[in-house]
């Protein structure tokens, strides 16, 4: 998922509804503070805004006051810099985290509770212990216009941030939690993206496209013609805002090249006479939701969807990135080129001249322009097509899962591994991430519960042209 940073025109729209929401429920309920943080929230600026988050958890005036008072420390956060956005999310993270002595002490008292009504006491108070001031806080956007896309925003300033301050990690995960309680895949509605749909929707999939970037509005016209689907899930507090969205060709044959299926110049085909569905773009749409789990149940639902529609489909596959073979290989050719036929690794070293496999392998790479030298590009096709089959089959991470996310995430779905497609994607990210290979991940409906159980018992299935490779 590509990063989000909040846009200038989000700060207005946002900081519009946040406005509105205000001026709607505060009345004289609002309490009002004077002064306004500055925007990069220097160390003399923090007790006032401490000020109004104690005020709003201490909700004095009722509910609708410390709702009020949220809407006012969200329209202080849109207006800080990034600096300013970091010290607020460290005050967050240090001052309204859990309290552990006394959730210590709340714990002795439930074990040292005897009779029912104490053990019910004791329990209940150890649970409020257990949701930290800071969640507390943040619940209150869930009711308020804009304030669940405000969340969604500002985890991806926590996730952003927490690469270089770990102690806003615990802080994140917290809010994911609470994201993910409120992005229940029973809420989220399905929808048909067109080109008859609003040009402000059509904006977002071209900013949020994150596999195959959408080059132009010819491009985009043309991934929604008439052989082309493209399907998106959306939350009712986000009516406007894809969450996740998936684009399908459908084809005739398994797809094994993306500059094809992307081909503007190319004629649109029946796609009632389509007997293939290719999934061949997944985008996560909010950064901030990052670790939500929306794509099993998209993938399933789109399914069926153009099963009903299109009675010939037969096939559901992918055609899919391997964005993590490159940096694999880059660290470990040393340790499995030893392992392949010697008449494959010869034309490798001989054409990168007095150097051991692994070191001629990654010299022959080195030069940017080896895929349009017919030689070098022959001689890396066994041996490339050889390490992804060992990387997509062999490399893991903890807990025995795929080491490459698209890997994993399709395994994990039900899908199996089909093929390993040579050059099919030769596009600047293409050949940095996977050398230009692309991958196929074939769903067949009667084999996703058995494949999904095998994997998650440490088992990748896979087809035999695939297995035989390793």
């Amino acid at each position: 998922m590509p990063e989000t940073n909040l846009s200038p025109r989000f700060l207005g729209a946002a900081g519009g509804r946040i406005a509105r929401a205000l001026r709607e429920i505060t009345g004289a309920a609002r309490m009002r503070l004077t002064g306004n943080p500055r925007p990069d929230l220097p160390p003399e600026d923090m007790d006032l805004l401490r000020a109004r988050v104690d005020a709003c958890l201490a909700a004095r005036g009722g509910e609708v006051a410390a709702r009020a008072q949220a809407v006012e420390i969200g329209r202080i956060y849109l207006e800080l810099s990034d600096t300013g956005r970091q010290r607020f999310l460290g005050l967050l993270a240090t001052h309204y985290a859990i309290d552990h002595d006394a959730v210590r002490q709340a714990s002795a008292k439930l074990t040292q509770a005897t009779d029912t009504a104490a053990i019910a006491a004791a329990g209940q108070k150890l649970r409020r212990l257990l949701d930290p001031p800071r969640m507390q806080l943040l619940k209150r956007f869930n009711t308020i216009a804009a304030g669940v896309k405000f969340l969604a925003d500002l985890r991806a300033d926590l996730l952003r941030f927490a690469r270089t301050e770990p102690v806003l990690s615990p802080f994140a995960d917290e809010l994911r939690e609470l994201l993910a309680s409120w992005f229940d895949a029973g809420f989220l509605e399905l929808r048909t993206i067109d080109w008859n749909s609003p040009a402000a929707l059509l904006e977002k999939l071209i900013a949020y496209e994150a596999v195959h970037a959408i080059q132009s509005w010819d491009d985009l016209k043309n991934r929604l013609d008439s052989d082309r689907r493209c399907f998106a899930f959306f939350h009712p507090s986000m009516p406007g805002e894809p969450l996740i969205f998936v684009e399908v060709a459908l084809v005739n044959g398994m797809a094994d090249n993306i500059h094809d299926l992307l081909d503007e110049s190319a004629v649109a085909s029946n796609p009632d006479e389509a007997d293939t569905a290719i999934f061949y773009s997944i985008s996560n749409a909010q950064a901030g939701l990052a670790g939500v789990s929306f794509g099993e149940f998209l993938i399933k639902r789109v399914v069926n969807e153009l099963r009903l529609s299109f009675p010939k489909l037969k096939t559901f596959a992918t055609l899919s990135p391997a964005p993590g073979f490159a940096a694999w290989l880059a660290e470990s050719a040393n340790d499995f080129i030893p392992a392949l036929p010697i008449s494959e690794v010869l034309p490798v070293t001989a054409l990168a001249g007095d150097k051991n496999a692994g070191a001629a392998l990654l010299s022959l790479l080195a030069d940017r322009d080896w895929v349009n030298d017919t030689r070098k590009s022959k001689a890396l096709q066994p041996v490339l097509t050889r390490l992804c089959a060992r990387y997509l089959l062999q490399a893991q991470r903890a807990g025995g899962r795929a080491h490459d996310p698209v890997a994993h995430f399709h395994l994990s779905n039900g899908a199996r591994l089909e093929r390993i497609n040579w050059l099919g994607d030769r596009s600047a990210n293409g050949m940095r991430q996977s050398h230009g290979i692309m991958v196929n991940y074939l769903y067949k409906l009667s084999e996703i519960e058995k494949n999904f159980e095998r994997y998650t018992g440490g088992h990748i299935q896979a087809a035999n042209s695939v297995r035989e490779k390793i």
